[in-house]
């Protein structure tokens, strides 16, 4: 989400003149687009604006912008702290960053813009046309959280769930298509939370991917982040009847445990997670899954660790993010009795070598395999192009020309590391032999 949130922030500032740069060291606007979720994130804010000041010590000082859920969530602390910064935007204000630029230039005065105004900010949205054109496009269809994880700082960065329109997103959509998009992921803090009330109509997640569907040119479709608790029949369902909807999910558990799952407030158990594994995998046997893991949170016993290792013996993620829990200020778990960072580390470096021994062993079945690879770009500086499999595993291949790019292609996978399956394009015939 941070990725489509700052082209939109580049399609809008195009409008006051300013053009993309990747010259850190020769711009005269700056953006730090920031995310909230871990620890650190904050410091590298710190860090980077740090580096800036160092850059341009002798140079003329450009504007510089913090934007994002940091922004959000410490916007005075952050004005107080460090007096380079020219203003800080949350994530439901930056359509307002062209007026922020002109206050700024005109008024030479420092500036926090941290409401939450998600409608204004989709209003603004649906007057510009989104100047992507890579191959594999994101749009944002959903923000914010009503479910107030105990862990999570979202509801508190991004505000309450609100749904964007049908109208718009298809427009997008197609706008998308026209400039080359051949596959496009649904985007929400909670994306299949997504409801819409349009006439007579609650349009949801499953009708937009529907309409997604029956878009000429579109080949693949994916979304993300979702919720095992809105994972409804009807969106189980679309599994079974849209050949463009990926067979892969990303579905975050955090915990095999449901003393834990209780703990961090999630609303679901442990039984209802497997059961939506288990309708998926009968209406689509080929899916994959992947997930979220913390590892020790307050309270984490070893029986509940045990239980979150024989949830991934069962299930078998093909990838999963993993993370030793840390406190986020404000949220009810920052007040709880922490565990031992000693026995965190421990605990992760068991979770993740089972992780990451599930990953090998998809990779390895795919050794001496023709997979489909919707092939995204050439690698720079190499004769290697990239693309990804059906279920989002990259693909690194040689024998590819620029007219691949955009196309889904066959390709013969012959070797693979931990993160990337390595191929060759082959005729079928070539295959056989």
């Amino acid at each position: 989400m941070n990725e489509y949130d700052s082209d939109r922030i580049s399609d809008i500032v195009k409008q006051t003149g300013y053009i993309k740069t990747n010259n850190s060291n020769n711009t005269d606007c700056y953006v730090l687009n920031t995310c909230h979720i871990r620890e650190k994130a904050t410091e590298k804010v710190y860090h980077d604006i740090g580096r800036l000041k160092k850059n341009y010590r002798n140079k003329k000082k450009p504007v510089v912008l913090v934007t994002g859920c940091v922004a959000q969530a410490e916007n005075e602390e952050m004005l107080k702290r460090e007096p380079y910064i020219d203003a800080v935007i949350g994530p439901q204000s930056y359509q307002n960053i062209e007026k922020i630029l002109q206050d700024i230039n005109n008024k030479n005065e420092r500036l926090n813009y941290t409401d939450f105004d998600v409608i204004e900010k989709f209003d603004k949205l649906n007057t510009l046309k989104n100047l992507n054109s890579k191959v594999s496009s994101f749009i944002t269809i959903q923000e914010g959280c009503d479910k107030f994880c105990h862990f999570c700082v979202v509801p508190y960065t991004r505000g309450s769930e609100h749904s964007r329109s049908p109208v718009e997103i298809i427009k997008e959509a197609k706008n998308l298509i026209l400039n080359g998009a051949a596959e496009i992921t649904l985007l929400g803090q909670n994306v299949n939370a997504y409801n819409y009330n349009f006439g007579k109509k609650t349009f949801k997640l499953s009708d937009i991917l529907k309409e997604l569907h029956n878009l000429d040119g579109l080949q693949r479709i994916r979304y993300t982040t979702s919720h095992p608790k809105d994972m409804t029949k009807d969106l189980i369902e679309c599994y079974k009847d849209l050949p463009k909807l990926m067979p892969f999910l990303h579905l975050p558990v955090q915990t095999g445990s449901n003393n834990i799952l209780k703990k961090m407030n999630r609303k679901h158990t442990i039984e209802e997670y497997l059961l939506i594994i288990d309708d998926l995998l009968d209406i689509r046997p080929e899916i994959k899954f992947s997930s979220d893991f913390i590892v020790g949170y307050p309270g984490e016993s070893d029986k509940d660790f045990d239980k979150t290792i024989s949830l991934i013996k069962k299930v078998k993620f093909i990838n999963s993010y993993s993370y030793i829990y840390n406190k986020r200020p404000g949220t009810p778990s920052a007040k709880m009795k922490q565990i031992s960072n000693d026995v965190q580390k421990k605990r992760l470096n068991e979770l993740q070598n089972l992780l990451e021994n599930y990953q090998k062993t998809n990779h390895k079945n795919n050794i001496n395999n023709s997979l489909e690879v919707l092939v995204e770009n050439k690698l720079k500086n190499q004769n290697k192009f990239f693309g990804r499999t059906k279920n989002l595993t990259p693909v690194i291949f040689s024998n590819g020309d620029a007219n691949d790019i955009g196309k889904t292609i066959s390709i013969f996978i012959e070797n693979y590391n931990r993160n990337s399956l390595f191929g060759i394009k082959k005729t079928n015939d070539e295959i056989a032999a």
